[in-house]
């Protein structure tokens, strides 16, 4: 499949005024896509658009070899593009840890025994095994944001939408996420403002501005080490 997820020409609207405008935008497999703008600038809609929930009043969108029109065709897509909200609150709502990361898989149809074993698969991949009995709202803010990334890969997707992953982090949890991320091999689409995260992360920048995409760059400068540089954030 040579393209995951597509826009194409794609308009939205909110309260009568456009938010999209005729959007381009493609995700394709394996890349890691920095989507950047200033706040407002409509970004999380252009997230939200890609797993139906937001609705175009124009323009197509194309998701793992076919066309999404209808709540039924995104359905599937929600099952295999993971989507990480910006405040892992709006995401965990489970009793414990283990209930919310075997959620997903429940609902794909997974019976309760190999959706609970997937889900303690997940956390000791991630090195997050000792928190899956604890109460989910008496986590750290940190160790809801790893949970939260958590619920998402036991959904084994095709690909991840991660809306401000950093936000609130400190230094070690934001290390720890960067670890996670950069280890798998899964096409990403990453919303944030932190440019040393998508410095660390990005393969290709879209920069997103009065409702139209456009590319941004990446670079590298030769120093002692090489330091990926993103443009289009500012």
């Amino acid at each position: 499949m040579s393209v995951l997820i597509r826009l194409d020409q794609v308009s939205v609207d909110r309260a009568g005024k456009p938010v999209l405008d005729r959007v381009d935008f493609r995700l394709d497999p394996g890349e890691r896509v920095a989507l950047v703008g200033a706040n407002g600038a409509g970004k999380t809609t252009l997230l939200r658009t890609l797993i139906g929930l937001e609705r175009p009043h124009a323009g197509t969108v194309t998701a793992f070899g076919a066309e999404r029109r209808r709540e039924a065709d995104f359905r599937e897509v929600r099952a295999r593009a993971g989507y990480l909200f910006q405040d892992p609150d709006d995401q965990l709502f489970c009793p414990t840890v283990i209930d919310d990361v075997a959620f997903g898989p429940l609902n794909l149809g997974l019976a309760d025994a190999d959706a609970l074993a997937r889900a303690e698969a997940t956390l000791d991949d991630l090195r997050l095994g000792h928190l899956k009995h604890r109460v989910t709202h008496r986590l750290s803010g940190g160790e809801k944001r790893l949970v939260t990334i958590a619920a998402v890969l036991a959904m084994r997707p095709d690909a991840l939408l991660l809306d401000e992953p950093t936000n609130a982090l400190d230094d070690s949890h934001h290390r720890r996420l960067v670890e996670i991320l950069s280890a798998l091999d899964i096409a990403m689409v990453i919303v944030s403002h932190d440019r040393p995260f998508l410095e660390r992360l990005a393969t290709r920048v879209v920069v997103l501005k009065n409702g139209r995409t456009g590319d941004g760059l990446i670079h590298r400068h030769p120093h002692t080490h090489d330091h990926v540089h993103i443009h289009g954030l500012d």
